[in-house]
């Protein structure tokens, strides 16, 4: 097969960062979709199906009946006018620019990998524009997509400088305590008033103290609210609370415990808004592929990556949960994910896209052996 060639890598990834792609601005991440299709109609012979949900555009490319899916996003957390502040750049096997890692190197490996196959017969390409805000308008056609599969590879950014791969992932949950108490004047009739301020301040500290059975869970108070005058007795306050979880079973007890909760403040009231987000990932999703994974990268003379379980979620907790085998974190290697110190070592690409070929060559023709999930063989 053909190799990637890093310098045609860095004039697309170049090409794919200068375009910026916030995911709250659809016009640019439709700009983005364009970009992005030009880029896999000349590495993989033909353009995408281009699908707009809730004003959001997604590429999806397919190659006869679909066996493998690959799987990645092109909007990005960076507001526009991001590239003011921080340029493209590449310096010292270093590439930096707002997206870079999260995950535009990521969608230039894999073009690049798919274009050394002899065949892409069974293939599947999908690329969502609303990842980044937790999929919303693309959860279903992921969904839909992958439960026809036999894997699933998601080119997320490795989980650290060393290329280790992510196979497992906590599930997500997003929920909102509204406290409903009553207004009155501050200084004349405090009394006469029900503080919410107060009773969101009892809330957060009973979610600190929550205990739930796993000790993998995690619930975080976050963002807090309360009030609309300096002299008026807050009516209502607003607590926002992130949870992430390990499996199903402790998804559904922390949902239980948050429901459960109780007003402290004779007068107040409760309500509990949001729920469960992404399923999570869990390990046996993930530990056919690893396997695999390790025996195709000592073939290439590659060190077998690494994995670990990490906090954050992505679109392979949607493939996992429907019942696909899924590994992820084959994309970029680098640091600084969201963050003003984000950026790719370049000299990982090549490496990484001629793993990410070969994982989808053996996966596509079913040809893993003991490696290959259940559905392939």
């Amino acid at each position: 097969m053909p190799e990637p060639r890093l310098p045609a890598m860095l004039d697309d990834l170049r090409e794919l960062v200068c375009c910026e792609s916030f995911s709250a601005d659809h016009a640019a991440v439709a700009r983005s979709a364009e970009v992005v299709a030009a880029l896999g109609a000349r590495l993989l012979g033909t353009a995408p199906q281009t699908l707009v949900s809730g004003g959001v555009t997604h590429l999806r490319w397919r190659f006869g009946s679909p066996r493998v899916l690959l799987l990645g996003h092109h909007d990005t957390v960076w507001p526009m006018g991001s590239l003011a502040s921080h340029p493209w750049s590449l310096d010292g096997g270093i590439a930096r620019g707002p997206g870079v890692l999260d995950m535009k190197a990521g969608l230039v490996q894999l073009f690049h990998a798919l274009a050394t196959l002899p065949t892409l017969d069974g293939v599947c390409v999908l690329v969502n524009g609303d990842e980044e805000v937790g999929s919303p308008t693309s959860r279903q056609l992921i969904e839909e997509t992958a439960r026809d599969c036999a894997a699933t590879f998601v080119l997320e950014a490795a989980a650290d400088g060393s290329g280790t791969l992510k196979t497992a992932r906590k599930g997500t949950g997003r929920y909102e305590i509204v406290v409903h108490g009553k207004a009155a004047h501050a200084g004349q009739e405090p009394h006469r008033g029900v503080n919410a301020a107060v009773e969101a301040a009892h809330q957060v500290l009973a979610l600190a103290g929550l205990r739930p059975t796993d000790t993998g869970t995690t619930v975080t108070p976050t963002l807090l609210t309360a009030g609309t005058s300096r002299n008026t007795v807050p009516a209502r306050a607003r607590l926002a609370v992130d949870v992430r979880v390990p499996d199903l079973a402790a998804q559904r007890q922390v949902d239980a415990l948050l429901r459960g909760l109780a007003a402290r403040t004779p007068g107040a009231r409760l309500e509990v808004l949001g729920g469960s987000r992404r399923p999570p990932m869990e390990p046996a999703s993930s530990a056919a592929l690893f396997a695999l994974a390790g025996e195709l990268a000592a073939a290439l003379g590659q060190e077998p990556p690494r994995g670990t379980a990490v906090g954050g979620a992505s679109d392979g907790n949607y493939t996992a949960a429907v019942g696909c085998p899924t590994l992820d974190g084959l994309g970029a290697v680098g640091g600084g994910p969201h963050a003003d110190t984000e950026h790719v070592e370049v000299a990982w690409m090549v490496p990484r896209a001629r793993l990410l070929a070969a994982l989808v060559e053996r996966t596509r023709t079913g040809t893993g052996g003991r490696h290959l999930p259940a559905k392939a063989v």
